[in-house]
């Protein structure tokens, strides 16, 4: 068996004290960031946080009969937007309980906690493992990790966590709608929402460029500012950063400023949410949509809007399959882990896709 990397061995390599790698790891004050990424990140590479030694504990009647015991975690971020009364992240909660209960198995719902030492008053033995929904802080995953615990996350990658994941698959979703558009004859799209936000933002993002590349109306080199790429009209097609949630205008404020001459025809949003935004300040400042322009959106939880498009997510199915991963990785502890992408449809809703402009 591996022997475990210690903290000593970690401090040794990295040229720091064991107190400091101790702080670093545990999320703690005391050490810059800098020291605390390049310590995380060398524990990472050393395999400070992959174990096997909870294979053992796995019951084999488990396996052999298909008969389960025990908590499941479910670990919800404590972020506003993000929780069980959610539009989006509400059927995935309801999908995880559905299969956790199918499989005789309790659930344990918890909300990211400020402390750093949540799982003090936990018995790990008593967890059989654990999903995240939504964006945990690295300190949580960190945590978890330690306690050699089973874990998926759904809807979020972290790189000094090795686990299990499970994704809409955003690219074939948000290129599929993308390249109906265009078919249609648009050229004049700009896409909004904060890329930087979620992991699936920006895998729709560069979806959504990718598509106008392969397409030739995007070049490889940029799409911002002077250094916009030309369009097959000759049209500089610029992607307004202040719409991509970059520098410090915000998503509303960069609405509520593009000029009404500049419209483009379809805004292409990053999720039903950011289209909902997008309407609204459209009607505030007077556009007719989708008369003068049109707006897409992504997960289909707002089908009282009149998106052009949308991208059907099956969010109940997102949080079934979660289950079914974990106990998989309960019984495959030592196999590498994996990362499950799950189609979406695309819907077109003709009714409110605006006039294609002459060129």
């Amino acid at each position: 068996m591996r022997k475990k990397v210690t903290l000593q061995e970690i401090a040794d390599t990295a040229g720091v004290s064991k107190f400091a790698v101790s702080r670093a790891l545990a999320g703690k004050s005391g050490v810059s960031e800098e020291t605390r990424a390049t310590i995380v990140n060398l524990a990472g590479q050393m395999g400070y946080f992959r174990s096997e030694g909870r294979a053992g504990r796995i019951e084999l009647k488990d396996e052999l009969t298909g008969g389960w015991q025990g908590t499941v975690m479910i670990l919800f971020p404590n972020i506003r937007h993000q929780n069980r009364e959610s539009r989006y992240w509400g059927p995935i909660f309801e999908g995880i309980s559905q299969r956790l209960n199918q499989k005789g198995l309790d659930v344990l719902t918890l909300t990211e906690p400020t402390s750093e030492d949540m799982f003090t008053l936990l018995n790990p033995e008593a967890i059989r493992g654990i999903i995240t929904v939504g964006t945990v802080s690295t300190s949580i995953l960190l945590n978890i990790s330690r306690m050699d615990i089973p874990l998926v996350l759904v809807d979020h990658l972290d790189p000094t966590v090795r686990a299990d994941t499970i994704f809409t698959d955003n690219t074939s979703g948000m290129g599929e709608l993308v390249r109906a558009i265009l078919a249609r004859g648009y050229r004049s799209l700009q896409f909004v929402g904060r890329i930087h936000e979620a992991p699936s933002f920006y895998e729709r993002w560069l979806a959504y460029r990718m598509v106008l590349e392969q397409q030739g109306i995007v070049g490889v080199h940029g799409m911002f500012g002077a250094h916009g790429a030309i369009d097959t009209s000759g049209t500089p097609l610029i992607q307004k950063e202040s719409l991509l949630g970059l520098g410090d205008t915000s998503l509303e404020e960069g609405l509520r400023t593009l000029p009404l001459d500049q419209l483009p025809e379809l805004f292409v949003c990053v999720n039903d949410v950011t289209a909902q935004l997008v309407l609204r300040i459209l009607e505030e400042r007077g556009v007719d949509a989708p008369v003068m322009c049109g707006v897409t959106g992504f997960d289909h939880t707002h089908m009282e809007l009149p998106l052009a498009a949308t991208v059907k997510v099956d969010q109940e199915l997102l949080g079934k399959r979660a289950v079914d991963q974990l106990l998989w990785r309960i019984l495959n502890s030592a196999s590498a882990p994996e990362r499950k992408s799950i189609y979406a449809e695309l819907v077109l809703r003709d009714t409110y896709m605006p006039p294609v402009r002459s060129t």
